[in-house]
């Protein structure tokens, strides 16, 4: 079974072009699966039965996993087990008719316009990391990009003079986003002053570095989202992609329309993006109870 499990993560490269965080999750979560099989003396892909997949399902929820973590899982073996029928190493999804976790729509937590220029003054200081710092924080809440966009984000991707980035995102597609003046300057500002005497060669491709001239890595840019948030007193708990919902939440409560938004997010279905319009919902109804005299 752990061969078949090589040819679907060649699969999923090759056909789906899936990117290599979602290949890496879906091998961890698809490796304890094939485990649990093997211990149960399932050894060939025939041999596996919806209750084992129910089994399996009920073993992630007395571990105490969470119910979204376990939909995902889901996924990956009902997708590994139609890959199998695919490749005609079965006849059957055992997975398919397995009722997947339900899950709670779980608003996404983001940062109100006085917590962004918080943050953003918490990196004020004229050291390297804080000029350095502040362009990423900026780029980030004026792009909307996840972290790994970010991080591996190129020289050659950004033109300052147009205001354009060009980035890649889940399945390997391309799109086109507007920086903004604001993070333009400080990026400048970075390049100039820091990025400049850091590679004067321009041998390393990527556009932030860390202290050691090597391109940032993700776990590094989280501990900086720590690090800057404990900074401005701000009391969330906030990861890089916090930054992401702020940029779609203020774009739509400034009047951006959701398909502009869906583009600038990289998102190939519009039902995602529409998360934010509950999100702007939920707070002109707070902003109606606070202020209305019938509120």
């Amino acid at each position: 079974m752990n061969d078949y499990l090589d040819l679907f993560i060649s699969y999923l490269t090759v056909e789906k072009g899936l990117s290599a965080n979602t290949r890496s999750a879906y091998s961890s979560d698809l490796t304890e699966y094939l485990d649990f099989l093997e211990k149960a003396g399932r050894k060939r892909a025939a041999d596996v039965l919806p209750l084992d997949v129910a089994a399996y399902m009920a073993v992630l929820k007395e571990r105490g996993i969470a119910a979204r973590s376990r939909a995902r899982c889901l996924s990956a073996i009902r997708m590994f087990h139609k890959f199998l029928m695919i490749e005609n190493y079965a006849d059957s999804n055992p997975a398919s008719i397995i009722e997947a976790p339900r899950t709670l729509n779980k608003l996404p937590q983001f940062l109100t316009g006085a917590e962004v220029d918080a943050l953003l003054a918490s990196c004020s200081g004229p050291s390297p990391e804080d000029i350095r710092d502040l362009a990423m924080l900026e780029l980030l809440y004026a792009t909307g990009l996840r972290v790994s966009e970010l991080v591996n984000l190129r020289l050659r991707e950004v033109n300052l003079q147009s205001g354009y980035l060009m980035t890649v995102g889940k399945g390997d597609k391309e799109r086109l986003v507007p920086i903004g003046e604001s993070a333009c300057r400080r990026i400048a500002v970075y390049l100039q002053q820091i990025r400049q005497k850091q590679d004067p060669a321009s041998r390393n491709p990527y556009l932030f570095l860390s202290r050691l001239r090597e391109a940032m890595s993700r776990q590094a840019f989280w501990n900086i989202i720590k690090k800057r948030t404990q900074l401005a007193g701000i009391r969330k708990s906030i990861s890089p992609h916090t930054l992401r919902h702020s940029f779609a939440t203020h774009l739509l409560e400034n009047g951006a329309d959701l398909r502009s938004v869906q583009i600038m997010l990289g998102h190939a279905d519009l039902a995602t993006t529409q998360i934010y319009t509950h999100v702007t919902r939920e707070r002109l109804k707070k902003l109606h109870q606070q202020i209305h005299p019938r509120g």
